[in-house]
């Protein structure tokens, strides 16, 4: 069974807006408008963008094994290196991510913003390699690494730097004969995501985890044995405001922006985290950019 979403070279700009939303986003846009100058607009611009926190979770479940119990997984998301956010900031991200010693890293996708335009040289592997974790490092497409032409590049890059492609794919990652399964999907909005051979002749026993890059995605993953969903692209909605909250997200990340999930019909938990960088305006404001720190909890049944 395969999800893709077709698109006529929408440029990622093609949400659909019920009446709620138009006019969430009509009173946000005013509001900021009258609201952003002088000292405000100078956070949100140089200030915000610029900060980072790490949000802690726990990952708890009777099918995460007891050798696994306390593992540390590290997701990082939309750096958009290149669009206001530079190599010099990535290296202090590479350096925070080592300090928290992680056991796996993922990245959830958007490396570059502009992948045909960026200049790139060999000083972004170096960084990516310089991250450290001794159960691998995994990864998955996003829009802005597919847009562009920019599929090649970003993915030799990854390869250079001892990052795993989770194309359609999974790695099982094993720890004294007891294991979990790390999967991943092609970007829901340029690539062809897979969910179903992604997870193919994986025993749906054991604890799964799925990179997704667009959160909405997660409609379609709760018909499949999956546990946890990571995923970023929503940048948190990048700009906040008291009362009205984000004022707007990209196409499939319109349901889920921010935050944990759980869903009546499944037992899966979506995470969609913030994100590091900015796309399309260079302003973040009361959306902080972060990285995510999930440890492993096993519980007996």
């Amino acid at each position: 069974m395969m999800y893709a979403i077709i698109s006529s070279n929408t440029d990622m700009k093609g949400e659909i807006m019920n009446r709620r939303s138009f006019l969430k986003k009509l009173i946000g846009s005013a509001l900021t408008l009258l609201g952003i100058s002088g000292g405000t607009y100078y956070y949100a611009r140089n200030i915000e963008p610029g900060l980072l926190t790490i949000k802690k979770e726990s990952i708890s479940s009777p099918r995460i094994p007891s050798s696994f119990d306390n593992m540390k997984i590290v997701q990082f998301s939309d750096t958009h290196i290149g669009f206001h956010y530079t190599l010099d900031q990535f290296q202090e991200l590479t350096k925070k991510i080592n300090q928290l010693k992680p056991d796996i890293i993922v990245f959830t996708g958007d490396l570059v913003d502009a992948p045909n335009h960026y200049k790139w040289d060999n000083r972004i592997i170096h960084l990516l390699k310089s991250l450290q974790a001794p159960y691998g490092k995994f990864w998955v497409f996003g829009n802005h690494d597919h847009g562009g032409y920019g599929t090649e590049i970003v993915q030799s890059v990854m390869s250079e730097a001892n990052f795993t492609l989770l194309k359609n794919s999974h790695e099982v990652i094993e720890i004294e004969h007891e294991r979990i399964i790390i999967a991943g999907i092609d970007d829901a909005i340029l690539g062809q995501p897979d969910l179903q051979k992604a997870i193919q002749h994986t025993n749906s026993e054991l604890l799964t985890i799925l990179l997704a890059h667009e959160p909405d995605f997660a409609d379609q993953t709760i018909n499949f044995p999956v546990d946890v969903q990571l995923s970023g692209h929503s940048h948190g909605g990048q700009v906040r405001l008291p009362f009205i909250g984000h004022l707007y997200t990209p196409t499939y990340a319109e349901k889920y922006v921010d935050g944990k999930y759980t869903f009546d019909t499944s037992d899966l938990h979506l995470y969609v985290s913030r994100g590091i960088g900015t796309t399309r305006l260079p302003y973040r404001f009361l959306c902080v950019p972060e990285i995510s720190l999930y440890t492993l909890k096993s519980k007996e049944m």
